[in-house]
């Protein structure tokens, strides 16, 4: 049997068409794992995470666009950021970040290492959400 470039084709778009239906079926599925703020580790970082916790503290960047929140689960803590994009998100659905302080949230965010000190990413303005 020759392979022709006509045969190559056809072989290549079934296996595009098999890979996009398998990443469309298998996407819902891909959760984000989910961690305790004391079992994050510098090889966690790039990872997407969720944890839950209470915001201590809010505070905003010298230039205002920027806000770092204190998540404490009780037993760790570590830094939230929130860049303007996100800030502009949240705003846009009457949410202020001020609001979250002294309230149990569940965020989704990155891990990333700052000054050789591991913090959190917001990943998108909807990440960010009040449990009680």
């Amino acid at each position: 049997m020759e392979i022709t470039d006509d045969k190559l084709l056809k072989i290549a778009l079934v296996t595009s068409l098999i890979g996009l239906i398998g990443l469309i079926a298998f996407t819902p599925i891909i959760e984000v794992k989910e961690v305790e703020i004391k079992d994050i580790n510098r090889g966690m970082i790039d990872e997407e995470v969720s944890l839950d916790g209470v915001i201590t503290d809010v505070s905003q960047s010298k230039s205002k666009t920027s806000y770092f929140l204190t998540i404490n689960d009780g037993e760790a803590q570590i830094q939230l950021i929130i860049f303007e994009s996100q800030v502009a998100e949240m705003q846009s659905r009457n949410l202020d970040i001020e609001d979250f302080k002294g309230h149990k949230v569940q965020v989704v965010g990155k891990i990333t290492q700052y000054n050789s000190e591991l913090e959190l990413i917001l990943s998108s303005g909807d990440s960010l959400r009040m449990v009680s």
